[in-house]
């Protein structure tokens, strides 16, 4: 089968700025677009952000103006990147925490603004939009758990304008960069047949791929072997790489992969999944979403998965 979706990206992915790592280090340049009226900031409070809702919702991005009495020292900004410019760099957007405040004092700041968790916004906010709060909201969430340093315990203060934290302590000094964990989410195939899962936690109907977490010293390939295997007791072969999806929920890359079912025999581990079962092709398209059986939303790389599959698209 042909024809597989080459696309730019997955929804979350397509940071529409230029994330401009060699400025990180200029400290005056930095502190002349924090100070700079044209500058952006994209507010986050406690892993969520503001929604101007309307005929076209679209996330709040605040000119410091607007923001006037809340970028103090509490306030941490980090650099996300430039806006293109004609040989120069353009507009700076920064992001910031602003999990000290009251919600409603960012909603005072934004007319017509709700607060929303990413989840709800990639529903309805256009593609751009969505990656940034994505970027922004992996950095806050890494700082917010990082104000430690894991060698020795003594404080880490923010460097590299957010892109990385320094532990305080003259003694030690280890530098600590933004998490992401790694994890592959797999669609097993045979023949005409798929196999989705379901945990008990997930929403009434919610089916989806399978997937789990690199280990240490494990190939991405090893790995949807091994998961795939533990979870289901179905052993594969012919894991073909399909595209990848940074998936802030809350920090993590998922890598996503087909692969072809050597055995048929479920065995599911049920501290894993509540159940899994095979299911045709046909089955699947005629299937409308209900509390009875639904497929991922669309914004995840497992519905992607599985679109791709039904229509007959392979990676080669």
């Amino acid at each position: 089968m042909t024809g597989l979706t080459r696309i730019h990206g997955n929804v979350l992915a397509g940071m529409p700025l230029d994330r401009a790592a060699h400025l990180r280090m200029d400290a005056a340049w930095l502190a002349a677009r924090l100070d700079d009226p044209s500058t952006r900031f994209l507010a986050i409070w406690r892993q969520n952000a503001v929604v101007r809702l309307g005929p076209e919702p679209r996330a709040v991005i605040h000119y410091r103006e607007t923001l006037d009495g809340l970028l103090d020292a509490r306030a941490e900004a980090s650099l996300l990147g430039v806006e293109d410019g004609d040989g120069e760099p353009g507009a700076a957007h920064f992001v910031v925490d602003f999990s000290h405040v009251e919600a409603e004092t960012l909603l005072a700041r934004s007319p017509g603004g709700e607060m929303m968790d990413l989840r709800e916004m990639v529903q309805i906010v256009p593609g751009t939009d969505a990656a940034l709060v994505a970027y922004a909201r992996g950095l806050t969430y890494w700082h917010r758990r990082h104000r430690f340093c894991g060698a020795c315990g003594a404080p880490a203060a923010p460097l590299e304008a957010g892109h990385q934290r320094r532990c305080t302590n003259k003694d030690c000094g280890a530098v600590h960069f933004p998490r992401t964990d790694t994890a592959v989410i797999t669609l097993v195939h045979a023949g005409d047949e798929c196999l989705l899962c379901r945990q008990s936690r997930w929403p009434p109907g919610m089916h989806s791929t399978l997937a789990g977490f690199l280990e240490p010293g494990e190939s991405l390939e090893e790995c949807v072997a091994r998961e795939i295997e533990e979870e289901s007791g179905i052993r594969v072969g012919d894991v073909r790489y399909h595209s990848s999806q940074p998936w802030p929920f809350p920090g993590t890359l998922m890598v996503g992969f087909m692969a072809q079912a050597l055995s048929r025999e479920i065995a599911v581990d049920e501290t894993e999944l509540e159940y899994a079962h095979w299911y045709e092709r046909r089955e699947l398209l005629g299937r409308r979403d209900s509390d009875a059986f639904r497929l991922p939303g669309r914004y995840s790389i497992s519905r992607r998965l599985i679109e791709d599959w039904l229509a007959g698209r392979i990676p080669p």
